[in-house]
């Protein structure tokens, strides 16, 4: 059956009909409308898969779906127009172009963390560039994933966009296919994997992973501004964001300050009893609680801690006197847990990040141009801010993508347009005379060639 689908997307793409502009700036458009037409049970499927609140699914899913499309949809005519390029002297007389060419038919594997946006989003630049989409999202948000595929198969054509649900097998079942290209996120060790899978058929790929993205909170730092915007942006979703910040490194001077402070925050976003606000998310799954739940006992509790096993709820938690060889500071929290380790120098910092695996996401709080712009130039990550978190994500100008065990690729904005687009490179040569330069036989061509080019 999977196999059937694949041939008949191939038989659609080839047939022509995603490559004129009229074509795609209309899928777009039913994209955008389906999901308007959909809200009410979007925010059904994430309030029983995630318990999401309704704020919350409009700011971190569907709200940026919709920026996206409108995005796409507004600059879609530049993005396709075939670029010119420069050309040397060696060149005269010639035109240069870069067309942007659809790969094909591609595969985007979702994961469940934003089971709706991180299935969408990848889409909408696929179909942008003019490409046939086959979406798995994930099993473990269930009522998310058959939304999906019911909102799908209601609005377009399986020949062109098709869900296919299911678990494990299934995943490995569209690995083994000849897809033209696969965008995943998830795990890194399971983006191994779909590496791995990929390689057979040479397929490229765009892997959208994570780990261990640092808060570096310096002396100078805007202490309540600093505390809001980190437990903002470590406990949205209850910290299950692959961009969170999984730990806060803050100068000794200023420990104390920001651990009160982002106490403070806590309670004024989630109450003094979060486990009791019906709209604080849940955590995934029992095997994701019951890992997250041993975490807990890593460091010294500051804050938070509580847990309802029955409701897979993990309060926001701050830990301290944790150390690099306790289990919370091997692998990605990705929950609600959130450790503070104190520096003198900020070059210790730097050193301590080097060592180890290529963070998706780095932030900086603090005044001092000179110190960011140092550890910027001298720390490789995929992204992030300056006195604050997240909000990069946000803006579809800014790439996002991770570098090393982080990822590979990029995506939003034009560069989801770019990531499903192959640039082909044109010369178009001149006619009205011919360059006797580069043909063999002469000496005279020999010495001029020799001098141009050396």
């Amino acid at each position: 059956m999977i196999e059937q689908l694949i041939d008949r997307q191939h038989t659609y793409f080839m047939q022509g009909h995603t490559l004129e502009r009229r074509f795609r700036q209309k899928q777009l458009t039913r994209l955008k409308g389906m999901l308007q037409s959909f809200e009410k049970e979007i925010y059904q499927a994430l309030k029983t898969d995630l318990n999401k609140s309704a704020h919350e699914t409009l700011t971190t899913e569907l709200g940026i779906l919709y920026t996206e499309i409108d995005f796409a949809k507004r600059h879609l005519r530049q993005w396709m127009e075939p670029e010119q390029a420069d050309a040397p002297l060696t060149h005269k007389g010639t035109k240069n172009y870069i067309y942007k060419q659809p790969y094909g038919v591609v595969l985007i594997i979702a994961p469940w963390n934003y089971p709706l946006q991180l299935a969408i989003l990848p889409a909408i630049g696929a179909i942008a560039a003019g490409n046939t989409v086959v979406i798995k999202p994930s099993e473990h948000a269930q009522a998310t994933s058959s939304l999906i595929a019911h909102m799908f198969e209601h609005s377009f054509k399986k020949e062109y966009i098709a869900v296919v649900e299911g678990a494990q097998k299934t995943s490995e079942q569209l690995l083994q296919q000849r897809f033209d290209y696969i965008f995943f996120t998830g795990s890194p060790s399971v983006g191994k994997t779909v590496m791995e899978k990929a390689s057979k058929h040479v397929t490229p790929v765009t892997l959208e992973l994570g780990g261990k993205s640092p808060a570096i909170v310096d002396v100078d730092a805007n202490i309540k501004l600093t505390a809001k915007r980190i437990v903002w942006g470590k406990f949205t979703n209850a910290g299950q964001t692959c961009v969170a910040p999984d730990y806060v490194y803050v100068h000794k001077k200023i420990k104390i300050k920001l651990l009160r402070a982002m106490k403070k925050q806590i309670k004024s976003f989630y109450g003094k009893r979060p486990l009791q606000n019906k709209d604080y998310v849940r955590i995934i799954n029992a095997d994701h609680f019951n890992r997250l739940n041993k975490l807990l006992s890593n460091g010294t509790l500051y804050y938070g801690g509580q847990t309802d096993r029955n409701r897979r709820m993990i309060e926001p938690t701050i830990v301290e006197n944790v150390t690099w060889d306790d289990p919370i500071m091997k692998d990605e929290i990705f929950g609600p847990i959130l450790p503070v380790l104190t520096f003198r120098n900020v070059k210790d910092v730097q050193k301590t990040i080097q060592m180890r695996d290529k963070p998706l996401a780095l932030y900086y709080f603090g005044k001092r141009k000179q110190t960011y712009e140092h550890l910027f130039k001298h720390l490789s990550f995929g992204g992030g801010c300056i006195n604050d978190t997240l909000y990069h994500l946000a803006n579809p100008h800014l790439p996002f993508g991770g570098v090393g065990t982080s990822g590979m690729g990029a995506y939003h904005g034009k560069y989801s347009f770019l990531t499903f687009s192959h640039e082909k490179s044109i010369l178009k040569q001149t006619t009205a005379f011919d360059n006797p330069l580069r043909y063999p036989g002469s000496k005279l061509a020999h010495f001029i060639v020799k001098k141009i080019l050396r």
